[in-house]
């Protein structure tokens, strides 16, 4: 059973990840290495798992985005995050890639630790507020680091959980 989405319009005050995260929306092992093979398997994650997202148009929104600037903030994180027409409520998926992938980070270092967000495009402050929570998450590197040493999609997720629980 899939948590309850939130709505885009700002309706909802101050959210958790986990309001927004499913555990199955976790990839424990990216196997892209490239930046849009990466994009190309989260994007199928996440349209697969939410009907109202196409994964054609979601891919071509994120890489629209990616050529306005790298989504890459370093550390070996990069939040991918797009507002689009027809999503009804925000989404997310959380991905990782053991052996990292080239992203173009501000850092030139690989991305190893991937959000996604997918917004309805008249989100700006439920979207801003959920990236600015998941930027604040990991500006910690013991969190970044716990999450790179997860042995299981359940394990990310709890660890993920139990971090944002301590925002509050």
């Amino acid at each position: 059973m899939f948590s309850r989405p939130v709505r885009g319009r700002g309706c909802f005050d101050i959210m958790k990840l986990a309001d927004i995260l499913n555990q199955d929306c976790i990839i424990p092992d990216l196997k892209g290495h490239e930046k849009r093979e990466a994009l190309e398997e989260m994007a199928e994650k996440l349209a697969f798992r939410f009907a109202d997202l196409n994964k054609d148009k979601l891919l071509e929104a994120i890489l629209e985005r990616e050529r306005l600037g790298s989504t890459g903030i370093g550390y070996g994180v990069a939040i991918p995050h797009v507002r689009l027409k027809g999503v009804n409520a925000i989404v997310l998926l959380f991905g990782r890639s053991i052996k990292g992938v080239e992203f173009q980070a501000m850092d030139e270092r690989p991305a190893h630790l991937f959000f996604l967000i997918a917004a309805p495009e008249d989100s700006n402050t439920a979207h801003l507020k959920i990236l600015a929570r998941i930027s604040s998450l990991l500006k910690d590197a013991g969190f970044r680091k716990q999450l790179m040493e997860a042995s299981t999609q359940e394990e990310i997720y709890n660890i993920i959980v139990e971090e944002d629980r301590k925002l509050s």
